[in-house]
């Protein structure tokens, strides 16, 4: 399927081969080479293709290193460092790897450093090493997701707030690790090591499209304003829309591939199915902007300074 695109200021429009993968969520982009010398016209195309699936992704990229995809994913911005605590890679202060041998393993919903009052707008993911099998990656469609509401607890949610936290890493506990690797303990403990906390908007305003998102997953610690049995059931009704299986697209990885994801309008859930067999990918994160929510308040920082991570991501204009 060919996918036109509207011209941008800076160049003239061209055509992607794009295939969606589901009518929600998920496409293959081929016949592009992934580089930092990306003609200005191709990497408006990939930028409306994810805006449109929300997750796009490369077969075959196997050519990449951490330099190239660092010079690549500038190609969509300013970039954020690797993590808020967590060392990155060796040497590539941008590049954080998720190495599942050393505890790099997420198996929850989870939408992207949402503990900062600005969580990245885009991540570029690159396989580097894949289980035989086992290792997928589902994401969903956090717009759609949140369209599939019912009315009432829509409405809800448009006026609600929320925290997040690193101090609640997708519901784990220091007991949790007893009898775990000490490398994934000390992982557990350098996630923590730095306390933030942020009250976003439960829905935000996608900067780029105007759409309404859902800004959760799993380092959201309770609701404001609800206690927590009533919080409790408020984010379990609405984690369970965004796994709806209408409103994901699961990816089986190959070494090489890349996927790159809007940060805004998804979350995603690593499996972990794979045992012992090795599974190392890189990821690059593209700033991005304080959350909006529909009443026009921004997100604010409760713990933690996010300015040394990431700087204020900027609007691309139209």
């Amino acid at each position: 399927m060919t996918v036109d695109t509207a011209p941008t200021p800076a160049s003239t429009a061209v055509a992607l081969d794009v295939e969606p993968l589901t009518i929600r969520i998920g496409a293959e982009i081929r016949g592009v080479r992934l580089d930092g010398d990306l003609d200005a016209a191709t990497v408006a195309a990939i930028r409306a293709a994810l805006l449109r699936h929300r997750v796009v992704f490369f077969r075959g990229q196997g050519h990449l290193t951490p330099d190239i995809q660092i010079a690549f994913a500038r190609l969509f911005g300013e970039l954020t460092l690797a993590h808020p605590t967590q060392s990155s890679l060796e040497g590539y202060p941008l590049v954080h790897e998720l190495d599942a041998s050393k505890g790099g393993r997420a198996g929850a919903w989870h939408t992207d450093v949402t503990f900062t009052d600005r969580p990245p707008a885009i991540s570029i993911l690159r396989a580097v090493e894949i289980p035989p099998v086992g290792g997928d990656t589902i994401w969903s469609n956090t717009v759609s997701s949140y369209w599939d509401l019912p009315d009432q607890l829509r409405d809800a949610a448009d006026r609600l707030r929320v925290f997040h936290t690193n101090q609640h890493d997708y519901g784990l506990r220091a007991q949790d690790l007893e009898g775990l690797p000490e490398v994934f303990k000390e992982r557990f403990f350098e996630f923590r090591s730095k306390e933030f906390e942020v009250e976003h908007p439960v829905v935000r305003v996608h900067p780029e499209t105007g759409e309404p998102s859902l800004l959760l997953g799993g380092f959201v610690k309770q609701l404001t304003g609800v206690n927590q049995a009533q919080s409790f059931d408020l984010l379990r009704a609405f984690a369970e829309v965004v796994a709806k299986p209408e409103n994901t697209v699961r990816w089986k990885w190959r070494t090489g591939d890349v996927a790159i994801w809007d940060n805004r309008a998804t979350q995603h859930y690593a499996i972990n199915d794979y045992a012992d067999s090795p599974r190392i990918v890189h990821r690059v994160t593209v700033a991005g902007t304080i959350p909006v929510g529909k009443d026009g308040r921004e997100s604010v920082a409760r713990a933690g300074d996010a300015s040394e991570y990431s700087p204020i991501g900027t609007v691309p204009a139209a």
